[in-house]
């Protein structure tokens, strides 16, 4: 990570990861001119329980599965550091260490906009959009909206909004909010963890580099006959 680099970051518990992040990752490095858009794994996500019957994939495999997701595309980086730290992971540590090492140029977060409605029930939300930019991830009919219809209470006294709804900047730390439109891709890690449990292919929806990995871990189903 280069000091000074524009970098985004992408967080998540990529349960698997999937062609719908990676072109999110993509459209959000692309729009706001990024060197490059790290994803980061969960070690274990505050916000989601694993149930035995659509568990979590192990942090050391869902890791090793981004990595080699993104091995290709020097747009995109895989970083450990929520998995190497352990136990439950916040977005608000995370940030503060991506920002220690890119100063003086802050991070841009990368954030669904379901996501960013609820930014209040994180940890220190009001430290998180001083700690770095926030792109506010988009898909159609969203992507026509203003960012006043997803901000959350925490940011309403800390941010205003432009004229156009499309952006905001923070009353008191040198951080904005941009609204980021990403290709509607119709994806999901629970529609991918369904199919597995039932046998039916992910061909197409996780990229090839990974596909048989995962599924031959059996970690979402039993793995496919030999």
């Amino acid at each position: 990570m280069t000091r000074g680099a524009r970098l985004g970051v992408l967080g998540g518990t990529f349960n698997p990861i999937h062609c719908g992040h990676l072109r999110a990752a993509e459209d959000v490095r692309e729009a706001l001119g990024l060197e490059r858009v790290i994803l980061v794994p969960s070690a274990t996500p505050p916000h989601k329980g694993a149930r035995a019957e659509d568990p979590i994939a192990p942090a050391a495999e869902r890791l090793a599965w981004v990595r080699a997701a993104v091995a290709d595309n020097p747009g995109l980086e895989a970083d450990g550091m929520e998995v190497e730290r352990g136990g439950r992971s916040y977005t608000v540590d995370t940030l503060r260490a991506i920002g220690a090492r890119t100063a003086p140029e802050l991070p841009v977060f990368a954030i669904g906009w379901e996501a960013f409605a609820e930014l209040g029930s994180w940890r220190e939300p009001e430290a998180l959009l001083a700690l770095a930019h926030f792109a506010v991830m988009t898909r159609p009919p969203q992507s026509r909206g203003s960012l006043a219809d997803w901000l959350p209470e925490c940011a309403r006294g800390a941010v205003e909004i432009a004229p156009d709804g499309l952006s905001a900047r923070h009353r008191g730390a040198p951080t904005w909010i941009r609204l980021v439109p990403v290709t509607a891709l119709d994806i999901s890690s629970s529609g991918i963890r369904e199919r597995l449990r039932h046998g039916r292919s992910i061909r197409y929806l996780v990229p090839e580099s990974v596909r048989g990995a995962i599924e031959r871990s059996g970690v979402y189903g039993p793995p496919p006959a030999r």
